[in-house]
């Protein structure tokens, strides 16, 4: 499959070297065509990895994942084209994380709006599904990292593409265990997550863990 990944960052660069691995063919966009860490990235994972500006991403992918940061999100899916992500799934990573007063840092929007919400408003005819934002880099596509069972969740307004986002999270990454908790509204629980999640990390001294609901 060819799959666009927007984002020079850990996460687009795990997502996009596990990608690779799986003999997909993987395009990294960033805000311009020669970004050097995007560059770096595409010689170190091969043949089937490559580089360009988010609409060279865009255009490239069959799905799309967003590994922006959420607080320029919206500003990098309008510079990868609505043309270029209509009818797509965009599988949204990021979270609103405000770093501007240091560690830990703040949510960048308040409890009744998230990045994935303002994303499917830029992208109306885009299939906007949130995922993988719940957890460090790493365990995204390796979530036997962390011993035993837990969960992810997704959120998202189209139902059949979330059954496929579902799917290729079980088959690519491993995840057996998705929670559908239900339209994009969702996704400001899972974002509203991540300031309990830093102060796990810091109490735990490793980003390899994750939650179980039971009931």
């Amino acid at each position: 499959m060819k799959i666009g990944i927007l984002g020079t960052g850990m996460v687009g660069g795990t997502i996009g070297s596990k990608l690779v691995a799986l003999d997909h063919e993987v395009m990294m966009g960033s805000r311009t065509a020669g970004n050097e860490r995007a560059a770096a990235w595409a010689k170190a994972a091969g043949a089937r990895a490559s580089h360009g500006a988010f609409v060279d991403a865009a255009a490239h992918g069959e799905l799309v994942f967003n590994c922006t940061a959420g607080g320029g999100a919206v500003d990098a899916v309008q510079a990868a084209g609505t043309d270029n992500l209509r009818g797509k799934i965009l599988i949204d990573v990021a979270n609103p994380l405000d770093f501007s007063k240091g560690m830990p840092p703040a949510l960048l929007f308040p409890a009744d709006d998230s990045v994935g919400e303002r994303i499917q408003r830029a992208l109306p005819d885009t299939k906007v599904v949130k995922a993988l934002n719940t957890v460090n880099h790493e365990v995204m596509v390796d979530p036997g990292r962390v011993p035993g069972d837990h969960d992810l969740f997704i959120s998202g307004n189209d139902a059949a593409a979330k059954a496929r986002v579902t799917g290729l999270l079980r088959d690519w990454f491993g995840w057996s265990s998705i929670v559908d908790l239900g339209d994009i509204t969702t996704a400001r629980g899972t974002e509203s997550y991540l300031p309990l999640w830093i102060r796990l990390w810091g109490t735990l001294g490793t980003a390899d863990f994750n939650i179980k609901v039971v009931r």
